[in-house]
């Protein structure tokens, strides 16, 4: 092969997403020239925010969908419509939409696959890592966990801003579906398993279970468990109540959201699709 033919190997290598080698902007060869004229930019004001993005942010719709409500009058700042493009507003402003009240802070919903030893606490106390630290890069926004996983059960745990759906998610008469990956620390007699697949009582109150089986080619001391009851750590307690001990504890699903994808120690956004459902909870 000649040289010209090896050249032109690397041209289309370079174009085929190649070695990237970043220019170098050493002293005279800046393709930047300063413009000693130009007058130092003023700091924007974070308390002032284009009142299409507080739209926006308010889960209503897009921000170029805002502009074309804002221009229509449908938009209110203190009382007043305002139709200016650009207006920017105060965060302690009353926006209305069509009479609505608005909330500016954006909504997040971050779904992470819990390691073991973390806990769901808001804080770290006494050194003790949490969840909360592991998402601590998806969003400036204070999160919240939906619920909780006690420090040694692994698996999906949902944060999120939105009050309303944490709310609805763990009121009790929205029992979620929630299915555990369950290691006992000896194998599940079938008298036991059919205990709990009738109703076991727990603290003076019968558990109802959706499905309860033993894991396919697995030993008989792994349980899938499809469970919709919200009492604490009540998959805990119904193997205690039998004389067992959980030596491994993993929800695989959430209320339609599984792993998938996922693995231990990572965190993803929900789709647009996935609030929407959970959305849809009632």
């Amino acid at each position: 092969m000649g040289r010209s033919d090896s050249n032109n190997d690397k041209r289309a290598s370079g174009r085929q997403g190649g070695t990237f080698r970043k220019k170098s902007y050493a002293r005279g060869n800046s393709p930047i020239k300063k413009n000693t004229n130009q007058q130092p930019s003023k700091p924007s004001d974070p308390n002032l925010i284009r009142l299409n993005k507080y739209v926006a942010n308010s889960g209503v719709c897009s921000r170029r969908e805002a502009d074309i409500y804002i221009s229509a009058g449908s938009v209110t700042v203190n009382g007043k419509p305002v139709v200016e493009m650009g207006y920017k507003v105060k965060l302690t402003d009353e926006v209305k939409f069509d009479g609505r009240l608005l909330n500016p802070i954006k909504k997040e919903y971050v779904l992470l696959n819990k390691p073991k030893d973390f806990t769901t606490a808001a804080r770290n106390e006494q050194g003790r890592r949490t969840a909360i630290g592991l998402i601590s890069k998806a969003t400036k926004t204070e999160l919240k966990p939906v619920g909780k996983l006690s420090k040694d059960t692994t698996g999906l745990l949902l944060f999120t801003n939105d009050g309303d759906l944490t709310k609805r998610l763990n009121s009790p008469k929205n029992g979620l579906r929630k299915i555990f990956h369950i290691e006992l620390s000896k194998p599940l007699r079938s008298a036991d398993l059919r205990k709990i697949q009738d109703g076991l009582l727990v603290e003076e109150k019968v558990v109802k279970v959706q499905d309860v089986s033993f894991v396919d080619k697995a030993p008989k001391n792994q349980v899938g468990m499809e469970i919709f009851s919200t009492r604490t750590n009540i998959v805990q307690r119904i193997f205690e109540t039998l004389g067992y001990e959980i030596i491994k504890l993993d929800r695989v699903v959430y209320a339609g959201l599984t792993k998938k994808d996922l693995p231990r120690g990572h965190w993803r956004y929900l789709t647009e699709q996935e609030v929407v459902n959970l959305g849809m909870v009632k």
